[in-house]
């Protein structure tokens, strides 16, 4: 996956996060269903959709802010 692929998901991210999220070797959909998965988990639960797979669940945890920060990737400086 591309900084290009990642930006066009998340939209301004920081270098490191979109470092991490490359090394993964996740594809773009995957990004994209971990990003869902982020922002309406118990909704895509309650619709019957499967866990997430451990790519995507890798994917869930770096974007996933600290307990103590707001919910959302880190922005670009």
């Amino acid at each position: 996956m591309t900084r290009n692929e990642i930006i066009s998901v998340l939209g301004p991210v920081d270098e490191a996060v979109i470092a991490d999220i490359a090394l993964t070797g996740a594809s773009i959909e995957e990004l994209r269903e971990a990003f869902a998965w982020i922002g309406a988990d118990e909704a895509l639960m309650n619709e019957g959709h499967a866990m997430p797979g451990a790519r995507v669940a890798r994917l869930i945890e770096i974007l996933e802010p600290p307990d103590d920060e707001p919910e959302a990737p880190r922005a670009a400086d």
